[in-house]
């Protein structure tokens, strides 16, 4: 495993303080606030602490506040219902005792049953694709010298976009992205960690899906940005350090907010988890 990719699951890895509460530290990507990839990943990884054999299903989370990356946050998880089949979690996430996340998750034994999925749309393979760490060390010179650092940083979970957009140089698209994606280096065997990778990375470049029409970028003035909440569905099993196509697509913006949605297939064509997320996209 890299030791870029040895910190991210550091980071993941919770501290237990007592009665189903866990701490986590913070990582400053280079945005004003904490990663929200980050916050939904330490608290999957919060309530799966809580249950055994019974991998997460689905999670769906609130953004409530902005998270301060020079300050650790506390998960508390509630024990909701443990059934014959499903346990269903509520996970606070909290710093300096404000709450800046709630969520759900939900577990459920292993079974068999019914078998149908969409088929995986059509994609350049990964290996004819550059980085987006590369994508980046070329705009970097024409960046404000502030965002150069954040820029060209080492990254664990390596992502290959597909027709990447220019950040300062955006033009109007069709609402729609792809990208492949994995973690740098082997992982260990353990699918709970490799469903938190995965639900930290279903955070980088979703909320763009729905700027895409209207040529415009994080990097825009006077554009307020933030993810209001976020749901993944985990369908089958996957391993993180495999590449994975991130499809996804943004069917609506309105009143100042943007939907977006996207689904997740393995290099065989399995479609292994899906994701939505509603937006701020605020032009002041």
């Amino acid at each position: 495993m890299l030791e870029v990719t040895k910190k991210l699951v550091d980071l993941l890895d919770l501290s237990p303080i007592g009665d189903d509460h866990f701490q986590g530290d913070s990582e400053d990507l280079g945005f004003p606030n904490v990663f929200g990839g980050q916050v939904l990943g330490q608290a999957l990884m919060a309530a799966s602490r809580t249950v055994e054999g019974r991998p997460c299903h689905s999670l769906h989370a609130y953004f409530l506040r902005p998270g301060n990356h020079s300050m650790p946050i506390d998960y508390e998880v509630q024990r909701v219902r443990d059934g014959g089949s499903f346990s269903v979690r509520r996970v606070i996430a909290r710093q300096a005792g404000k709450e800046i996340l709630t969520g759900s998750m939900s577990f459920q034994v292993a079974e068999e049953g019914f078998e149908h999925q969409l088929e995986m749309p059509d994609a350049p393979a990964p290996d004819s694709l550059k980085s987006e760490h590369e994508w980046s060390r070329l705009i970097a010179p024409h960046a404000p010298e502030k965002m150069r650092k954040s820029l060209t940083r080492d990254r664990p979970i390596e992502i290959r976009p597909v027709d990447p957009v220019n950040p300062f140089k955006p033009e109007k698209r069709p609402p729609h992205k792809q990208s492949w994606l994995r973690a740098q280096g082997k992982l260990p065997d353990d699918p709970v960690l490799h469903q938190c990778l995965l639900t930290y990375a279903s955070d980088f470049h979703f909320l763009g899906t729905s700027l895409n029409p209207h040529g415009v970028t994080f990097n825009t003035k006077n554009l307020q940005v933030a993810s209001l909440d976020h749901a993944i569905w985990f369908h089958r099993g996957f391993r993180m350090d495999e590449w994975l196509l991130y499809d996804k697509d943004s069917p609506s913006a309105s009143a100042g907010r943007g939907f977006n949605r996207g689904n997740v297939f393995n290099q065989d064509g399995v479609l292994v988890a899906s994701t939505t997320q509603e937006a701020l996209i605020r032009q002041r």
